[in-house]
């Protein structure tokens, strides 16, 4: 059994902004079809055009808070197994995040502040892809010392086992990655982190690579392998090759080897522990019954993370993972039945 506050997170709470687009669209903001991208200047009014031109559904999203409502759906019972820190804003798309956060009996403390309204993310989907352009907004304004550092907030992250951070919150708050990341690192506790992005292992090299000592389990997909690898000079595009080197790299704690795990949609999930490599196949789906494959990296990571918690096989926590994403695939944005159905 998992208990009360076991598995921590700590990210960008966005209100995601999900419709199918076309391609000029894409071309006009100058979006890749398959990316994700923080919002510049020239994506200010894609925001407006998006929700005046095409048919939206707004939904609760952010990679990490994302992944630990997963976790959470996946265990059922007891509520609140997961905690999620993150900064919204005070207003309408702010209310909607603790709601839903409620209703998935997920422990959300958010950090209020009224400076910067709460985050929003365009979900831009043609076919089966996606395009994400995130405004952090208020998810930017995330204060350690507001936050984190407060003692009934701590308590919190003591409480936990295991702890998932996307890389996505390396640029908002390192500091605060740190501290937690040391805290499960002192204490033996499994601490996991995600790639997230191609442009996180590019631009936000040096404040991943700090962090990248104390991760326990590293998460990401095949584009930011590819980019991790190039970003690392470590010189092969093999994802196998690429999960080696990445699961050698130095590490704090030698009491845990360090596990790589990447995800290749529906090409089977590569994962290292020591010098042995294997390759998961997903659980296949016919192209007919995929609505939106946005959250589905999301969905694994909650889904690993549930089996995780529990102590389970590392082959377990993969099923899961492969199970969650299965189940997401299937529903608009990252949103699930009521019930899971694994075993």
């Amino acid at each position: 059994m998992a208990s009360e506050n076991a598995l921590f997170g700590m990210g960008n709470p966005l209100l995601d902004i999900c419709a199918v687009v076309d391609k000029d669209f894409l071309d006009k903001y100058g979006l890749k079809p398959n990316d994700q991208i923080l919002a510049e200047d020239k994506h200010k009014e894609m925001f407006d055009e998006i929700v005046k031109k095409f048919k939206v559904e707004y939904h609760a999203g952010g990679a990490t808070q994302n992944s630990v409502k997963v976790a959470q759906w996946m265990i059922q019972k007891p509520h609140k197994v997961a905690t999620f820190f993150g900064c919204i804003g005070k207003d309408k798309f702010g209310e909607i995040l603790k709601e839903k956060a409620e209703e998935s009996h997920v422990d959300a403390h958010y950090y209020e502040q009224s400076e910067e309204p709460t985050g929003t993310c365009a979900a831009c989907i043609t076919g089966d892809n996606r395009s994400l352009v995130a405004n952090l907004a208020a998810a930017n304004c995330y204060k350690k010392e507001k936050h984190l550092d407060l003692e009934e907030n701590w308590k919190l992250v003591e409480k936990a086992k295991v702890y998932y951070i996307a890389g996505f919150f390396l640029t908002v708050s390192t500091e605060s990655i740190l501290k937690v990341a040391k805290h499960a690192s002192e204490n033996n506790k499994i601490f996991t982190l995600n790639l997230s992005a191609p442009f996180i292992c590019q631009f936000f090299k040096e404040s991943l690579m700090k962090v990248m000592p104390y991760v326990d389990v590293l998460f990401g997909n095949e584009t930011e392998a590819a980019a991790f690898a190039r970003e690392q000079g470590f010189e092969t595009k093999d994802i196998e090759e690429i999960s080696k080197k990445a699961q050698s790299l130095p590490k704090v704690n030698k009491k845990r080897q360090r596990i790589v795990v990447f995800t290749q949609g529906k090409e089977g999930t590569v994962m290292t522990k020591g010098d042995k490599v294997e390759t998961f196949p997903v659980i296949e789906i016919d192209q007919k019954e995929i609505v939106d494959t946005n959250g589905a990296g999301d969905a694994f990571v909650g889904g690993f993370l549930s089996e995780l918690v529990q102590e389970k096989s590392l082959e377990q926590c993969i099923r899961a993972g492969h199970y969650a994403a299965n189940v997401i695939i299937r529903h608009a944005g990252c949103t699930f039945p009521e019930k899971p159905d694994f075993h």
